[in-house]
C-alpha cells in the first residue's frame, strides 16, 4: 500500500507564512555556507537519486570538529525552512551546526514508491522496503565516511515520508537518535507498535510530531491516537514532544513546526540563560564549577558529541560565585578554563580574581600580570588585565 492521502505538494502559504520562509530562506542563503546537489548511484535501488548536502560556515575552517547530520525526506521543499533555521540558531548558538542531507523525492513523485508498505504486515515492502536499506545501509554510511559527522542522527519528513520514516524504529536498534514527524500519514498499527517501541529505548531518543488544524480528519485522528498512547509511555530515556498548530494547514505546519522540533532536541545545547543563572545558578550557595562540567557532561552524554565549554558560561558561573562569596571556587573554575581555552587569558585572570578576592593583592598582580600575556579572549583584553596589574600593585604594600 502506498502511503499518500494528500495530492503531490503545493504551496498554499498566507502572507505571514511567507514572511516566515522567505526569512528562512534569506538567512540559508546570505549568511551560510555550503549546498550542492550530487547523484548517488544506489544498488539497493538500482538508480541514481539526487540529494542535497548543506555543511556549516565553519566546516572548513575547524578540520577538527564534528558535526551532527539531518537527514531529510522530501528534500526537495524541505531542505531549505530546515537550512535557513538551523543556521539561525546556530549563528546565536542556540543551536549546533549540522550536516543536511536532503533526498529528493518530488521530480517524479518517487516519494511515493519510496513510502510503500505492505497491506498484510505493515512494514515496508517493494521499493519502500529497498528505500529502507538504501537509508541505512548505502546514504549514512556513504555520509559519515565522506564528512566528520559526530554520532547524532535526525530524520525528518512530511505527510506520506513522515508516516515511512516511523519505520525505523521498528528496529531493535534504531538508525536516528531523533525523528521529526510533520503530518504524518500513519501506517496501519503505527498508533501502538511505535509507543511499544518507544518504551523499550535504552539510550536516548528525541521523537517530535505535529499536525495542523487544516490537516485531514483522518490523519488528526491517527495523530491524536499516537500522540495519547505515547504519552503513556514511561521511559526516561525518551524525550517527546507534540504540537497541534491552529489555523495551519497541512503544508504551514511544516514551517510552525521545525523551531519547535529543533529547540526540543537540542534544548540541553543552549548556553546559560539570564533565566537559568537566575532560577538555577545564583541560588546556589556552593557547587557552581560542579554545575558547568555537569551542564557540559550531559550535552555529550544526550547528544553523543563533545561541545567546549563557552566563554560567556564561564563568565556566568563567575558571577554566580562572586554574588555568593565563594571566592574559593575561583580555583576550580581557573583549571577548567585552563583545560578548555589553555592560549587564553581567562584561566589566569580567575586566578588573579580569587586571589584579589581574597585579599592577597600580591599574587593577584602576578596572576593578572601572566594573563595579560596570553590571548585575549570574550571582554578579557590586554588592556584590562593590565590595569588590575596596576591596580593590585598599588594596593600591595612596599617593602621598607
Amino acid at each position: 500500500m502506498l502511503l499518500c492521502l494528500y495530492p503531490k505538494i503545493r504551496a498554499h502559504f498566507n502572507l505571514e507564512n511567507m514572511k516566515h520562509i522567505l526569512l528562512l530562506l534569506l538567512f540559508s542563503v546570505s549568511v551560510f555556507s555550503q549546498k550542492t546537489t550530487e547523484s548517488f548511484v544506489s544498488t539497493k535501488l538500482g538508480e541514481s537519486r539526487e540529494i542535497t548536502v548543506g555543511l556549516p560556515a565553519s566546516y572548513e575552517k575547524n578540520p577538527n570538529k564534528q558535526y551532527p547530520i539531518l537527514v531529510l525526506l522530501d528534500g526537495d521543499y524541505l531542505f531549505d525552512p530546515f537550512f535557513g533555521a538551523l543556521n539561525y540558531g546556530a549563528y546565536w548558538d542556540d543551536l549546533p551546526e549540522t550536516i543536511l542531507i536532503g533526498i529528493n523525492q518530488n521530480k517524479n513523485s518517487e516519494r511515493v514508491e519510496d513510502s510503500h508498505y505492505d497491506d498484510m504486515n505493515n512494514v515496508p515492502s517493494k521499493k519502500g522496503a529497498r528505500f529502507f536499506e538504501f537509508v541505512g545501509g548505502e546514504l549514512l554510511p556513504y555520509i559519515e565516511k565522506k564528512y566528520r559527522v559526530a554520532p547524532f542522527r535526525i530524520i525528518a519528513g512530511h505527510g506520506t515520508t513522515a508516516g515511512y520514516l516511523n519505520f525505523y524504529l521498528y528496529k531493535e536498534n534504531p538508525f536516528f537518535n531523533a525523528y521529526i514527524s510533520l503530518s504524518p500519514e500513519l501506517a496501519p498499527e503505527m498508533e501502538v507498535r511505535i509507543p511499544e517501541n518507544l518504551a523499550k529505548i535504552k539510550k536516548p531518543l528525541f521523537y517530535y510530531q505535529s499536525l495542523g488544524e487544516g490537516d485531514l480528519k483522518d490523519i488528526k485522528e491517527g495523530i491524536k491516537t499516537l500522540d495519547a498512547n505515547i504519552k503513556q509511555v514511561v521511559n526516561p530515556m525518551l524525550n517527546y514532544k507534540f504540537d497541534e498548530f491552529k489555523g495551519a494547514s497541512h503544508y504551514s505546519t511544516v514551517l510552525y513546526s521545525i523551531p519547535n522540533a529543533l529547540y526540543q532536541f537540542f534544548d540541553c545545547y543552549k548556553p546559560i540563560s539570564m533565566a537559568e543563572y537566575t532560577e538555577k545558578i545564583a541560588v546556589l550557595p556552593n557547587g557552581h564549577t560542579k554545575y558547568l562540567t555537569d551542564k557540559y557532561d550531559g550535552i555529550e552524554k544526550t547528544l553523543g558529541f563533545k561541545v567546549p565549554i563557552r566563554s560567556t558560561d564561564f563568565k556566568a558561573i563567575e558571577a554566580s560565585i562572586l554574588k555568593n562569596k565563594a571566592y574559593a571556587e575561583l580555583d576550580d573554575l581557573s583549571q577548567i578554563a585552563r583545560k578548555n581555552y589553555p592560549k587564553s587569558m581567562l584561566a589566569d585572570y580567575q586566578l588573579g580574581l580569587m586571589f584579589e578576592k581574597l585579599g592577597d593583592t600580591k599574587k593577584a598582580a602576578k596572576a593578572y600580570q601572566k594573563a595579560s600575556q596570553m590571548g585575549e579572549i570574550g571582554d578579557l583584553t590586554k588592556d584590562f588585565l593590565l590595569e588590575k596589574f596596576d591596580e593590585m600593585q598599588s594596593l600591595t604594600p612596599k617593602k621598607k
